[in-house]
């Protein structure tokens, strides 16, 4: 979806969901062959009883975090899957990355110094196409940009 998109409605294909990956926010590139994702959150929630509560729990939620789970196919070339495939035996800072995620409305998340941590690097059947799979995981917050508006 091109910078100067407009906000879309209704509902969209999973396949609408693209992914952008590189070194920062301004060398980002599309990643080939990615076939699933999925998103969890984890959120912090700070707990206590207070007297005044009569033995009701009070609760704040205090922290979040976010992973991203894309799984697909090595494509050998493509400056995206060698991008992510590069970070596989990466440890510290060097295994760190920006990811982006596009949403068919044209909505952005960008997670900026992202941990890049490589699950799955070539292991499969023998007569299967080679896998890649890679957890993004959130290194701080990330930033939400909203779609522009409809015309």
């Amino acid at each position: 979806m091109s910078e100067n998109a407009t906000k879309k409605s209704g509902v969209y294909p999973v396949y609408e969901n693209q992914f952008q990956v590189g070194p920062d926010k301004e060398n980002l590139t599309d990643i080939a062959d990615m076939e699933t994702f999925s998103v969890s959150l984890d959120n912090g929630v700070e707990e206590w009883n207070p007297f005044d509560h009569k033995g009701w729990v009070r609760r704040l939620m205090t922290s979040k975090s976010v992973t991203i789970s894309i799984a697909g196919k090595r494509n050998f070339g493509d400056p995206g899957n060698d991008y992510i495939n590069g970070k596989a035996l990466k440890n510290g800072r060097d295994a760190e990355g920006c990811l982006q995620w596009t949403f068919p409305d044209g909505a952005k998340l960008l997670f900026e110094n992202a941990v890049i941590n490589v699950t799955n690097w070539g292991a499969g059947d023998s007569t299967a196409v080679i896998p890649l799979e890679f957890d993004v995981m959130s290194n701080g917050k990330p930033t939400y940009t909203e779609a522009a508006p409809a015309a």
